[in-house]
């Protein structure tokens, strides 16, 4: 009788051992469940993050493509040379508009500055704008103000330009080497710096988004090959 209680709380305290033993393995099991869950939502949000950084770099290749790069490329004013200055004058006033409101437009006047330069290279005189912008809007002009009520500020903005091209005759500017623009540019707006910062950031963008990416797949894939080796050991 002693003996069968004995075997008998033997038994049982065995299996209060076992119980112990499942629950904590049953934590344990929690536990790493958990945690690979973390993992796995950490993983698919970097992943969405890398493809979001991707998918933007790709769209701003686009837009800037259809815009600055190919304005860089349809560009005809490519050669930089040295220009002597040799006539800068206001020659006529200007008619322009101005926004004064919702559906309100009046007009003004703004002094046309004419700026006239011999290459230095070919000793042709040229008409000089100070970009495409203003080559586009006038061509007669070397820079168009932005239309304002106020014409004594446009004027003086215009006889400032004026002097300081004077005072500085010797000035970088570039011309068509084909010949076909009698006109030549003080700066471009559409030049290779210009270019090169409006890539820089997308650029940037798309190697971060791909590092990201590739990165999250290699610690997937390393995650998956120590776990088969796990498995092999045991």
């Amino acid at each position: 009788m002693f003996l069968w209680a004995g075997a008998k709380g033997g038994s049982s305290g065995g299996h209060e051992k076992r119980t112990i033993y499942q629950k904590i393995r049953e934590y344990d099991v929690l536990d790493k469940r958990k945690t690979v869950t973390a993992l796995r939502a950490g993983e698919d949000r970097a992943i969405l993050l890398g493809l979001s950084m991707v998918l933007f770099s790709v769209m701003m290749y686009f837009v800037l493509g259809i815009t600055m790069v190919r304005s860089y490329a349809d560009s005809v004013w490519t050669e930089e040379s040295s220009c002597t200055v040799i006539n800068s004058t206001v020659v006529a006033e200007v008619n322009c508009t101005y926004s004064c409101g919702s559906d309100c437009w009046k007009s003004s006047r703004f002094p046309c500055l004419q700026v006239f330069v011999s290459l230095n290279t070919s000793g042709r005189v040229h008409r000089l704008s100070y970009n495409e912008e203003a080559q586009d809007s006038n061509p007669e002009c070397f820079y168009v103000p932005k239309c304002r009520k106020d014409h004594s500020s446009m004027y003086s903005i215009v006889l400032n330009i004026s002097e300081k091209l004077k005072m500085h005759q010797q000035v970088l500017c570039y011309h068509d080497p084909g010949e076909h623009q009698e006109n030549v540019l003080l700066t471009r707006l559409y030049g290779r710096a210009a270019v090169f910062h409006s890539l820089f950031w997308p650029t940037c963008t798309l190697v971060c988004g791909t590092l990201i990416i590739a990165m999250v797949k290699l610690t997937q894939y390393l995650s998956i090959l120590c776990e088969r080796v796990s498995r092999i050991k045991r």
